[in-house]
């Protein structure tokens, strides 16, 4: 028997039965039923096993599945007792959905792919080692967060690490594309190699003039963003992670845009196949001027991006829209359109109740909530990752005249129900923080120059929180309710302070800071001043109140010692303003 052999399985038909209530009562019972039968007639019948831990190293290493460089940053007693410690935790699914997951897409199995070669405890052991990076002490910390789930690596992550074959480790990545046809199709290229590595791929659109735009004095000849927007999607079907998983993508548009409504249109159940794009996802960035103008039900001007760099001397999106508006709605240079905003918002909320689509990213809130300076023009798949970039200017030859800034988002996340039970929560949050200080000092992405040079200046992590509505929920907190808003806030006050505690101790280890980092809000102070002393207490019986004033507390040190942080968090506050419409806690498993 092998898992391209199997015979009479009955977990299907029985994770089908949950969906059938019986005397009016979702028979939850049956999800038990069938993870129970899919780890007795699929996973234990096609599971390799060894006659000792020894066996198991040596098979992988002859048969080069696993990294032995990896391997020998670490004794082999230590590597066996960790094994045994982790398989001794006793681990166990909670879901059928969730063991199917993990032995379809995570478990490591034999090349042919009839056998698999490990259960979700040698995963998290190997993982731990390679987050480790020969550190006893930090990959034994590792192990324990992982297999208690308060700490979950980003889906490359931990589908790569340990592996001898790997694909990358980073997550998501973001783009930016000029209005020049070499950095289109640098653009793409970049987006098949990212793409190849298993991230998805964020890219911006709102540089390139619309349809109907002049090229070199004629009229009518440029053909807009949608066909740029159907050779990305081609791209990402043609490139994955070695056939284990797909590539994504996703184009953002600023909202004043001439192509608006052409690249709205793409994502309709009813588009001509010519333009229909099917698994690329859209992202808009809206300014504040849209939602002023849609409030008084006025029209709202797009404007030629060609034009527009032309008078102002730098891409559309680097433009402040909101603040030039009326200049350059008055400014005859500059060739525009219009449509009343709140229809355009209706076609806005209609797509998104059609589609899901687009994304929303309120550009104008993102870049005055910015601390590290630049301007930030786009987002992700997620819209959760929001940094500066800078443009590049690329020759004939592909080669850079100016190499710019692209973002890798360097991703992992906490489970907010566990993280809460944690005996502490410091240790696990700082423990995530030099896992992901591991990924983004051994991404060296050459084949895409920007991302790699933004990523070797700026080190970004992003530490999110997956299962927030399961921890409401498991304390019954009415999701939306005060209370449900306070605890929230109070969640993200710890993480935002214990992983920039954790950054200003790796800054003061390797005596280094991103770039610019003494231009920024975080060395300044003036970040730390939107948390009030005392506004929000912590307590837990038997634990040490925590409050704001000990991030009063890390500022002071940090001006007086001249430390400087080395990393970007990205997380959400209690602010009045919404950084974004379709935020998404985790982009992790």
């Amino acid at each position: 028997m092998s898992l391209k052999d199997l015979e009479n399985i009955t977990y299907f038909r029985l994770n089908n039965e949950i969906n059938i209530p019986r005397e009016g009562i979702i028979p939850l019972h049956k999800d038990k039923e069938a993870l129970e039968a899919f780890l007795i007639e699929n996973v234990e019948p096609n599971y390799i096993k060894f006659d000792s831990f020894h066996d198991r190293l040596n098979y992988l290493i002859d048969n080069d599945y696993i990294d032995v460089d990896m391997i020998d940053k670490y004794s082999f007693d230590f590597m066996e007792n960790l094994y045994n410690w982790i398989y001794e935790q006793n681990f166990e699914f909670g879901s059928f959905m969730a063991a199917y997951k993990f032995y379809q897409q995570y478990a490591l199995k034999t090349n042919d792919g009839e056998y698999y070669l490990e259960h979700l405890e040698d995963r998290v052991w190997n993982n731990a080692l390679y987050f480790g990076n020969g550190n006893e002490e930090l990959a034994k910390s590792l192990a324990e967060e992982m297999i208690t789930q308060r700490y979950q690596p980003a889906t490359p992550s931990y589908l790569s690490a340990g592996r001898s074959r790997a694909g990358g480790m980073v997550s998501c990545f973001l783009l930016t594309t000029a209005d020049d046809m070499n950095d289109i199709g640098r653009t793409i290229n970049s987006a098949l190699q990212l793409s190849k590595q298993g991230g998805g791929v964020g890219i911006n659109l709102s540089n390139l003039r619309e349809a109907g735009a002049p090229i070199k004095g004629i009229q009518n000849a440029a053909s807009g963003v949608v066909p740029v927007m159907k050779l990305l999607e081609d791209s990402f079907s043609y490139a994955n992670q070695l056939g284990q998983r797909q590539g994504a993508g996703a184009v953002y548009l600023s909202v004043h845009h001439p192509d608006i409504l052409a690249f709205l249109s793409t994502k309709k159940e009813n588009a001509d196949e010519k333009i229909r794009v099917k698994t690329l996802s859209l992202g808009l960035t809206v300014t504040d001027k849209f939602y002023e103008l849609a409030k008084a039900n006025k029209d709202i001007y797009q404007f030629s991006p060609y034009d527009v760099e032309r008078e102002y001397g730098k891409p559309f999106s680097y433009v402040d829209i909101t603040k030039e508006y009326d200049n350059l709605v008055a400014n005859p240079n500059i060739k525009k359109t219009y449509i009343n905003a709140r229809v355009l918002e209706e076609e806005i909320s209609k797509l998104q109740q059609e589609s899901g689509y687009p994304y929303v990213m309120n550009i104008d809130t993102v870049n005055r909530a910015n601390p590290a300076g630049g301007k930030v023009i786009m987002s992700n798949l997620c819209s959760e990752i929001l940094q500066a970039q800078e443009p590049s200017l690329v020759n004939n030859d592909q080669t850079y005249a100016k190499l710019g800034q692209d973002i890798s988002c360097n991703l992992g996340s906490l489970n907010a129900v566990n993280l809460m039970k944690s005996p502490d929560i410091e240790k696990t949050i700082s423990t995530a923080m030099r896992a992901l200080t591991y990924v983004s000092d051994s991404s060296n992405i050459d084949t895409v120059p920007t991302v790699q040079h933004g990523n070797a200046l700026n080190h970004t992590t992003a530490l999110g929180l997956m299962g927030l509505h399961s921890y409401l929920a498991v304390n019954q907190i009415e999701y939306g309710s005060p209370e449900s808003i306070e605890i929230t806030s109070l969640i993200f006050l710890l993480m935002n302070y214990y992983t920039l505690k954790e950054s200003n101790k790796i800054a003061i280890e390797r005596n280094t800071t991103f770039e610019d980092f003494d231009k920024s809000d975080y060395a300044s102070g003036v970040y730390f001043d939107k948390y009030p002393e005392g506004m929000y207490e912590w307590k837990k019986p038997g634990e040490t109140k925590q409050t704001t004033r000990d991030l009063s507390i890390l500022r002071n040190y940090a001006y007086n010692r001249g430390i400087k942080t080395i990393y970007y968090v990205r997380t959400f506050t209690d602010d009045g303003d919404s950084i974004g419409a379709n935020e998404c806690e985790s982009c992790s498993i």
